[in-house]
């Protein structure tokens, strides 16, 4: 089956991976951004180990000057091995396990590759790893898994801490507040074109939840399943476990 690219703007398009599943949406979007007029481009996140998948992605994004990652997770990195094997790519992520060739990222510092400028925006909730990329020229931030396309993101304690998710999303706010960030290219689900609203929202519902979790235990709920029992009976047992990992990082939250 032929993956046709999807352009987003001047500078961004996406190859959809074949991947989908409870916690990867309809699947990973590989990100591959280009200064227009240029011969290099810069690959994020590519994805799982699918050769398929692999070969759109370099079908699009021709000569490849560096591929980044915005977090550790499998289905954004598991293709580490085989995309620096096709194209020869310094790879470059805040964790020095996925960078190759190059030095591990580092917060507020300027990609440039070929007159694209990216910005990195150190995002820590959703991992500790968690980055975002911003593409200043047209104010797209590509968010990873820190703000998805659809539906909220999971802090996958204990690796995930919803203290620096809450400052991280503050700062995105800030940041669209500025008229710095239009919209958002996330690593599941389709193009954020409102960002201030869907942050609001993130805001929101994380604070709904800290409310719920708070009540639950006030209630008698002494672990992290017993809360997922009481406070998430109106979703789907299928997201219970997933569901499990955001409500033990929202009692550690509590208990600081």
């Amino acid at each position: 089956m032929t993956v046709t690219p999807v352009v987003a703007t001047e500078r961004a398009s996406s190859v959809l991976a074949a991947n989908p599943g409870i916690m990867t949406l309809d699947g990973t979007n590989t990100w591959i951004l280009r200064e227009p007029g240029a011969t290099r481009s810069v690959v994020v996140d590519p994805g799982p180990a699918d050769d398929a998948h692999l070969q759109a992605v370099l079908a699009a994004a021709g000569e490849v000057g560096l591929v980044l990652f915005t977090h550790r997770h499998f289905d954004h990195t598991e293709a580490l091995a085989r995309i620096v094997e096709l194209t020869g790519a310094p790879t470059r992520s805040v964790d020095p396990e996925f960078t190759h060739g190059a030095e591990p990222l580092v917060d507020g510092e300027t990609i440039e590759v070929d007159g694209l400028r990216i910005d990195v925006l150190a995002t820590p909730g959703h991992t500790t790893d968690s980055t975002c990329f911003l593409v200043g020229a047209e104010a797209s931030l590509l968010s990873g898994d820190t703000i998805l396309g659809r539906g909220t993101t999971v802090i996958a304690h204990p690796d995930g801490v919803l203290g620096p998710y809450l400052d991280s999303l503050a700062h995105i706010r800030e940041l669209v507040e500025e008229g710095l960030v239009a919209r958002i290219l996330p690593g599941h689900g389709p193009v954020i074109t409102e960002p201030g609203a869907v942050v609001d929202f993130y805001l929101e519902h994380r604070a709904e939840r800290l409310d719920q979790v708070r009540a639950a235990v006030e209630a008698g709920a002494t672990s992290a399943r017993e809360v997922v029992e009481a406070v998430y009976r109106d979703v789907d047992e299928s997201l219970w476990g997933a569901a499990e990992l955001s409500v033990a990082a929202q009692l550690d939250y509590l208990r600081a």
